[in-house]
């Protein structure tokens, strides 16, 4: 496996036998106790995509940035390997991460794709979670969008599959809202980010996601009372703003934050906003726990 140029990269073995890389930030006082958060990148994203996110996080936080399976660069399991890709799997391989670390509890944030991820972590391991963010999350994917990524091809695994990672990703950029940033030196680097991924990787994780569903965790949640933050964009085309105010109807007493971005990638192109919303939520927990 390529080792990634980041002096703070880690890899991590599971006992599935995948390796998951991370890279932890932190410029925390040392000798005062610190909180992580979780950071986890949805379809096609991979760690090196938050590098804008670091400086204003990892003064007062640990920050850990973790590839997906068969993204950036984590494994991807070979097919016919025997691997379960399944959202248990998944979710042991995140519980697995932190052990390893010896991390008893993380600030969650999860983009996307991940989010619903996040989402099905929080419902079946509130005892592991400090918190809850949501970044332009989706409750599920309806075949309508699928077959739209499908890009013509029997479905969107094959899709991924038989492009590849930059030619398929570099043809999804195109439509409305999709890089979520305007600079032409910013869209070769994020080819070249992309290229990091696995076509089979996208591929797995496409299969995977086509099926998955939140709305059932939410009311799990809810009773748990863990604190949660909904990054609501206003014009995504994968996960619209009445789905986003749904999920907030659903999740009641959660902190909901209006994101008026391009497209999809608001954790790119309206990096502030989000950032200094994560902050305040977090800094209302930590005030509302010292007051108890």
């Amino acid at each position: 496996m390529a080792q990634s140029p980041d002096p703070h990269s880690q890899f991590i073995t599971h006992p599935t036998g995948q390796t998951t890389h991370i890279i932890v930030d932190d410029f925390t006082d040392p000798w005062k106790p610190s909180e992580t958060i979780l950071i986890q990148s949805g379809f096609a994203r991979h760690a090196a995509f938050w590098y804008h996110w670091v400086p204003a996080l990892s003064r007062r936080y640990r920050v850990i940035r973790r590839d997906l399976r068969g993204h950036g660069r984590s494994s991807c399991p070979e097919p016919g390997s025997g691997y379960d890709y399944s959202l248990d799997t998944i979710l042991e391989e995140i519980l697995d991460t932190l052990d390893q670390l010896n991390i008893p509890k993380v600030h969650f944030l999860g983009e996307s794709t991940a989010g619903m991820i996040a989402v099905a972590f929080a419902a079946k391991h509130p005892d592991r979670l400090l918190s809850l963010t949501t970044c332009a999350t989706p409750t599920h994917l309806p075949m309508s969008a699928q077959k739209e990524w499908a890009l013509g091809y029997k479905d969107w695994e094959t899709a991924c599959r038989t492009l590849g990672p930059k030619e398929y990703c570099s043809t999804l950029s195109k439509m409305p809202g999709g890089i979520g940033q305007p600079d032409p030196e910013y869209a070769k680097w994020w080819l070249e980010q992309i290229g990091l991924n696995s076509g089979e990787g996208l591929a797995q994780y496409a299969k995977f996601l086509s099926t998955l569903e939140i709305r059932p965790f939410y009311e799990d949640i809810t009773k748990s009372q863990l604190p949660v933050l909904i990054l609501a964009p206003t014009r995504s085309r994968n996960t619209n703003f009445q789905d986003q105010q749904k999920q907030r109807d659903f999740l009641k007493g959660c902190t909901f934050e209006i994101v008026d971005g391009a497209g999809h990638e608001i954790f790119v192109d309206k990096a502030q906003q989000c950032q200094d919303a994560v902050l305040k939520f977090l800094e209302n927990i930590r005030a509302e726990g010292l007051r108890h």
